[in-house]
């Protein structure tokens, strides 16, 4: 039995580690979030900011299963680090997605994998959601940061917003994966990207 299109330890180990890169990337940038607007401009900047290394993830992705596993790790880390389960349910659709887009192309298209890459992503904007559905018990559990920083973000982040921030989002994504192409240039040509 030809076990070639099965995630083997090697796939996994890359799936951990990129995950634990960029995870700490989000986890930095989400520390910012303490100034309300820095708040808002969570979708801009981990999107791009990921970008190079998520990149180098898709350097290694042969096989179907990888993009998904480092979503639902994302989605859940997002989630047990205070933001919201929307982002592990939006995180496990988004990273599906990503895989089919991604093998469209036999994981061998950068313009595809730029694409993957911002679809994937949007596991970022999906933890607003609590903020524009249900604001009440999503800052009920940050008085700490104090009512001024709750009207301040509320302000910031009407409903109207919720469609806005996903197309941001997406944008940066395509940013942040094409930014990551030009950097890991020679990465992509060794690994037969075009």
């Amino acid at each position: 039995m030809d076990n070639s299109n099965r995630l083997n330890v090697k796939d996994l180990i890359n799936v951990g580690i990129y995950t634990a890169i960029c995870a700490v990337i989000c986890c930095v940038v989400a520390m910012t979030g303490v100034v309300p607007i820095m708040m808002v401009l969570l979708v801009v900047l981990v999107p791009i900011l990921t970008g190079i290394p998520y990149m180098l993830f898709l350097t290694k992705v042969k096989k179907f299963g990888m993009i998904l596993i480092l979503n639902v790790l994302m989605g859940a880390l997002m989630w047990v680090t205070g933001m919201s389960y929307y982002a592990l349910a939006v995180g496990t659709v988004s990273g599906l997605i990503a895989e089919f887009i991604f093998r469209a192309g036999k994981y061998k298209n950068k313009w595809l994998g730029i694409l993957a890459y911002a679809i994937s992503g949007i596991y970022c904007w999906a933890n607003y959601f609590g903020i524009f559905f249900n604001a009440e018990a999503y800052f009920s559990t940050r008085q700490k940061f104090g009512q001024e920083y709750i009207d301040a973000v509320t302000k910031l982040l009407p409903v109207w917003m919720c469609p806005v921030l996903l197309i941001v989002d997406i944008a940066c994504g395509i940013i942040g994966g094409w930014i990551g192409t030009k950097v890991l240039k020679k990465h992509f040509e060794k690994a037969g990207i075009v």
